[in-house]
């Protein structure tokens, strides 16, 4: 071990039973931030990881749309499932309908599934929360828990669904009666948009409910595990007819996911702030430390060590504080990222905001996924800041001549 390195350890963590106070408190506030960064990143990385899988496993990773309904499914479905990397493809109707159970009205989107197929897509029976998907039929309907509860309904209750044909029905001087289903099941996702406004149904319900025949809304495909999504959809848009048109999970949901990760890359940013103060405080640190050692460092020069030598010293002992208080950091970050849904709820039931938050909250547990790219920059960024931070004191006690630093008083 060099010399001035095993010195700078000495300077930080003297022997015996003397308290290293400096040390530890440069290197709590580069854990400080550290811990900061890789929670905030590791939420906002949640969101989008739970965005994802929300998407795959209700609609499958490559959506299939057209400017008007598509009338002949059947063949398209066929084409589609040749594709090489298609596992499977299910038809869907997908819109805006008007619901009245018990005097309350509500306007959820219904989504209208091929029972024969979808199971092959969407794995939407490990949502259901009372009853069973199977159940389903051109009578029935699976209606989410948040949408139930605000319509007051229950397994077995009826619920009229009305048609947004019903207003050119009313032009044309025409009656259109609403249509009754039972509702067979409850369902919840995860998601507190999805979970408060979203009725499945049958396929062959939603097209009467629409007046589309036999055509279909779009088609909803799975690939086969580890397909690149990107030149899956480069395929399947090689048998489509014109105006039709596939697009993968990520194009079909771009603006949000491209606002998800300006905030995150922006909370980064704002955050970093954070270690390059807890840098300042090191430099800081280092700084006196030069003020009080000025006749060590004298001591140093006389006895034959190079400027550089003593400047490494000083470095050597940012980079220590700066990795030290890291590893401390990153631990910290990850032992609040393991309790995060206790403290979460603890502080909603401290301040008797549950309600609040679970309306404006779009999960109902506050998720989390650390990217490696994230935590490899984070730890990269606050090691480095770290090391730079022991620059100025460190060349400030390579310019001290021998001599006057002996003088030093």
């Amino acid at each position: 071990m060099p010399w001035y390195f095993y010195l700078a350890l000495k300077q930080l963590f003297p022997s015996g039973r003397r308290f290293p106070f400096f040390t530890i408190i440069s290197m709590m506030g580069v854990a400080l931030g550290v811990m900061v960064l890789v929670i905030v990143t590791s939420v906002m990385g949640g969101f989008g990881h739970e965005l994802r899988k929300m998407i795959v496993q209700t609609e499958g990773e490559v959506q299939i749309k057209s400017r008007a309904p598509i009338s002949d499914s059947g063949s398209l479905l066929a084409k589609v499932r040749l594709v090489p990397g298609v596992a499977a493809a299910t038809p869907y109707v997908a819109g805006p309908v008007m619901v009245m159970a018990s005097g309350q009205p509500a306007f959820p989107a219904f989504r209208g599934v091929d029972l024969e197929s979808v199971d092959k897509v969407a794995n939407l029976q490990r949502f259901v929360r009372m009853g069973l998907f199977s159940e389903l039929d051109d009578e029935s309907v699976i209606v989410s828990i948040a949408l139930a509860q605000q319509l007051n309904v229950r397994m077995g209750d009826a619920l009229e669904i009305y048609s947004p044909l019903l207003i050119e029905k009313l032009k044309a001087d025409e009656i259109f009666l609403p249509r009754r289903f039972r509702v067979v099941g409850l369902f919840e996702i995860g998601h507190q948009h999805l979970d408060s406004s979203t009725i499945y149904g049958s396929l062959r319900a939603a097209q009467e409910l629409y007046g589309l025949g036999q055509s279909v809304h779009g088609i909803n495909v799975r690939l086969q595990p580890g397909l690149d999504e990107t030149a899956a959809v480069a395929r399947i848009n090689q048998v489509l007819m014109p105006g039709t048109q596939a697009f993968s999970w990520m194009e079909s949901w771009e603006s949000f996911l491209w606002v998800l990760n300006l905030e995150k890359t922006i909370n980064f940013f704002l955050l970093l702030f954070i270690v390059i103060i807890a840098a300042f405080s090191v430099m800081s640190s280092l700084l006196i430390s030069v003020v009080r050692k000025t006749r060590e460092i004298g001591l140093l020069g006389a006895l034959g060590a190079q400027p550089r030598h003593v400047a490494l010293c000083f470095c050597a002992q940012a980079f220590v504080i700066g990795t030290a208080g890291t590893v401390v950091g990153v631990g910290l970050g990850f032992g609040v990222l393991a309790v995060r849904n206790e403290l979460v709820q603890g502080i909603a039931r401290l301040l008797g905001r549950q309600d609040t938050l679970r309306q404006f909250y779009q999960f109902t547990d506050l998720p989390a996924h650390t990217l490696p790219s994230d935590l490899i920059f984070t730890v990269v960024a606050a090691i480095v800041f770290s090391t730079l931070a022991g620059l100025l004191p460190a060349w400030r006690a390579a310019r001290l001549r021998p001599v006057e630093a002996l003088r030093s008083e």
